[in-house]
């Protein structure tokens, strides 16, 4: 079964958001942490994957707009 887009853009972007959550309750004494930043890592490429997929469905939708007229 396949997943459009921007259903797995709302997936990225939920687990950016659990990511982000989850390096925030890590913090102990300094953000500057391995753990910590490795989990900012992981949501700024989650967030950036959910973008372009994002972008990607308007693309798509766009193309399948303009092949209709």
């Amino acid at each position: 079964m396949r997943f459009s887009p921007l259903t797995t853009a709302f997936l990225y972007f939920g687990l950016g958001i659990l990511f982000t959550y989850i390096a925030i309750q890590s913090v102990e004494e300094t953000i500057f942490n391995f753990f910590t930043i490795l989990l900012a890592f992981f949501a700024t490429m989650d967030f950036v994957l959910a973008i372009r997929l994002v972008r990607l469905h308007r693309a798509i939708k766009k193309a399948q707009k303009k092949e209709k007229k």
